[in-house]
């Protein structure tokens, strides 16, 4: 049976509104791109023409402008589920012009299975290759695993195949694709190491699901990596001083730990700077985005494995990955996230966390996820998924943002994604606050010392206000936003005065 080649505007086409898409890749790495921007056309045709077109958008992280933008920007989306990063999309759901779900994402591909996000109707997968064996078709991914073997599982209309030369047909073999059962029939998932394998290195489905193979040469939409500045050295420098610390003292292994990173320039700085530092061991990395950095550290020979969910890497990057495919498939691994993610598997490893946080209070609540408690940024990916479940947490992010105008460290977080009972450390360039056997009032007081110097005193007296009011954890409630609240009538943190706000 020869699959039937498609154009992407026939994909589009055969897509209902008021139907759901669940898409490949994660973040940019490995999504769909050419069918979710023919479904944006078409949204644009029909509202034109006076009719509803809306559909549901299942991923397994973020995607890329051909996704997530177009698809906002051409009001082509009702509700959209676990995580993103666009700036389009980001502006609308904070409008309230569309319905957004932020979830962990180890747990997406489990709430799909049991029903709670609704049906998926088709699956869009990006794959370098496809076979045929007998009645079956065999998927092969390109950079990312995402939710793909639970999507194609479950697509009720069909699965619509995006084929992308971008991407070399030598990577085949480069995943790991292993499904867990439904529950309560789960079985250990026998991940004991960061480079074993359990699955197959393709999907495999029924071929005459596949309605459609639609032929391109499309890169990913990678995001390009600031340089490491000062701020972003100071941290990574500070990260592997702590953990150097540990390792003197016999409180993590002798072999090290696992690494995990979260996504970003920060992250991507923080672990080249890990693997600069010559008194670090060489590591392993267990995590679900795989940046240049790690990459380059692997060449090196500081990165001895790595395991991920997607290569969100360069355009450059992944092409020398491509060129050097012998060296790298025996080196690294690419999981669909639920495995990537698995609570289970981080637990087991022992894994360091290593995340990134919009801002930490006193106690040591941190939140990822929204800008003074109301305006989403991204979501909380998944951080949450490592950071209770990791040998050792850390928190990394400067001191200020806005050149100064707002502190990391405040009284009372606007929002909490991870509370203080999963996080050991807040690392900024200021230093470590080492929040392991402390009460919360220790834990305050080790949080003022990585603060910036500009707050350290505003938060000294925050605190001396608070102790007052006396309490396990001192908080003046009705001062417990003024930095945020005069940040948003004044536009700089620094301008706080608690006098104000003292009832």
């Amino acid at each position: 049976m020869e699959f039937n080649r498609i154009s992407a505007a026939e994909a589009a086409a055969m897509v209902k509104n008021g139907q759901s898409i669940g898409l490949s890749g994660f973040t940019p790495a490995g999504t769909a791109k050419c069918t979710p921007a023919a479904i944006a056309e078409r949204a644009k045709a029909e509202h034109a023409a006076g009719r509803e077109y809306k559909v549901t958008v299942f991923t397994g992280a973020s995607t890329g402008q051909s996704c997530d933008g177009d698809l906002s920007n051409a009001q082509a989306i009702d509700f959209r589920a676990p995580y993103t990063t666009n700036v389009d999309f980001r502006k609308r759901v904070n409008n309230n012009e569309l319905k957004y779900s932020d979830l962990s994402l180890s747990n997406m591909a489990t709430q799909l299975r049991q029903g709670y996000l609704g049906p998926v109707n088709w699956a869009i997968i990006e794959a370098c290759d496809i076979e045929k064996v007998g009645d079956k078709a065999r998927i092969y991914l390109t950079a990312a695993g995402g939710i793909c073997p639970t999507i194609c599982r479950l697509a009720t209309e069909g699965i619509i195949i995006e084929l992308n030369s971008f991407h070399s047909v030598a990577s085949k073999g480069i995943h790991d694709v292993y499904e867990v059962e439904d529950h309560p029939f789960r079985t250990p998932i026998m991940i004991t190491k960061v480079s074993d394998r359990i699955g197959k290195p393709y999907i495999e489905v029924d071929a005459s699901r596949i309605v459609g193979v639609i032929e391109c040469n499309v890169p990913d939409e990678a995001r390009a990596f600031k340089d490491a500045d000062p701020i972003t050295t100071h941290i990574g420098q500070n990260v592997a001083d702590f953990l150097l610390d540990n390792l003197r003292k016999g409180l993590i292994p002798k072999t090290f730990l696992n690494l995990q990173s979260g996504v970003g320039s920060g992250a991507n700085a923080v672990l080249g700077a890990l693997g600069e530092c010559p008194e670090v061991p060489n590591f392993n990395i267990y995590t679900e985005v795989l940046q240049d950095a790690p990459v380059n550290l692997m060449r090196e020979g500081r990165v001895l494995s790595a395991s991920a969910c997607s290569l969100t890497v360069t355009k450059e990057c992944i092409q020398g990955i491509y060129n050097d495919i012998d060296f790298f498939k025996p080196r690294l691994v690419l999981r669909p996230s639920e495995i990537s993610n698995s609570p289970e598997v981080i637990a087991r490893i022992g894994v360091c966390a290593l995340n990134t946080a919009i801002e930490v209070d006193l106690y040591g609540h941190a939140n990822s996820t929204k800008v003074c408690g109301t305006k989403m940024m991204n979501g909380i990916g998944g951080a949450a998924d490592f950071i209770q479940n990791a040998y050792l947490s850390i928190f990394t992010c400067g001191s200020t943002t806005k050149g100064g105008a707002i502190s990391s460290i405040v009284p009372f977080a606007s929002h909490i994604d991870s509370t203080n009972h999963y996080i050991d450390a807040v690392i900024t360039e200021y230093g470590v606050a080492d929040l392991r056997h402390k009460c919360d009032r220790d834990k305050a007081k080790e949080l003022i010392k990585v603060a910036h110097p500009d707050y350290r005193p505003m938060l000294q007296d925050y605190l001396k206000l608070a102790e007052k009011k006396g309490g396990h954890t001192p908080h003046m409630l009705s001062a417990a936003f003024a930095m945020h609240d005069t940040f948003m009538r004044k536009g700089d943190m620094r301008l706080t005065d608690f006098s104000e706000y003292i009832k």
